[in-house]
């Protein structure tokens, strides 16, 4: 299993965001933070603003901050919003077309497995993973 480039940007994105609690952050200083895209960020930002995770502030002294405690923001929500499917192999997907679906065993194997890592991201949010500003070579602002 793989995560999408967007929900590890997400995640990122996140984290700096609370790293940051005492002030707005830029998508991009935090594009230069990471060495990402600014257009990609972009598109994290807004579908995790849409989404209640961060909050915009629109304006020259705007920018984003955490919508909600870091201890309130888990981290299987997170990947429920960012990732486009959890379609491990063909016979999660809709357009299963597979010849042996009926008797095969994998499939309840594989999502037995996928149960799991979701029930572990929901065991731990946003604050489980915080840093500390120096971290990204940045000083907190006091």
């Amino acid at each position: 299993m793989r995560l999408t480039d967007f929900s590890d940007y997400s995640l990122r994105l996140l984290m700096y965001a609370a790293a940051q609690q005492a002030r707005l952050i830029t998508i991009e200083e935090t594009a230069e933070v990471y060495g990402i895209s600014r257009a990609h960020l972009m598109k994290v930002a807004n579908q995790l603003t849409r989404a209640g995770f961060l909050r915009a502030v629109r304006g020259r002294s705007g920018g984003l901050a955490l919508a909600k405690l870091p201890e309130r923001i888990r981290l299987g929500d997170v990947l429920r919003v960012t990732e486009p499917d959890f379609a491990l192999v063909e016979c999660f997907r809709a357009d299963n077309g597979c010849l042996i679906t009926p008797r095969c065993r994998l499939r309840g194997v594989l999502g037995e497995a996928l149960a799991a890592f979701i029930d572990i991201l929901d065991r731990h949010t946003l604050a489980d993973l915080m840093l500390s500003p120096k971290t990204f070579g940045l000083e907190p602002v006091a």
